[in-house]
């Protein structure tokens, strides 16, 4: 279990370097597309968080809980970075 545990914050710490490195080679051009992709992913995380905390599948209510604030949270980020999008896409348009 010690194993499992050190692989996998391995992988964690290894992803926000790689992540920090991504998005600070990105020119501020392209902020937009990149934004509206994390969107798409974070939509993906809405309907992981739906099919975990599914009604056939809860093995305990904190297991319901967690999904469902997973699906609050998810909901959330998709919905900001929506609004977040549009308004950088209307600071391009002709006025």
């Amino acid at each position: 279990m010690d194993a499992v545990l050190i692989l996998l914050l391995f992988v964690l710490v290894l992803s926000i370097f790689l992540g920090v490195e991504l998005i600070s080679k990105v020119p501020s051009i392209l902020h937009t597309p990149l934004m509206s992709g994390a969107n798409a992913i974070s939509g993906i995380t809405i309907v992981g968080a739906i099919l975990t905390s599914r009604a056939e599948n809860i093995e305990s209510e904190l297991s319901f809980a967690l999904g469902m604030v997973a699906v609050f949270f998810a909901t959330v980020n998709v919905v900001g970075g929506y609004l977040v999008t549009n308004r950088m896409l209307g600071m391009f348009k002709k006025k």
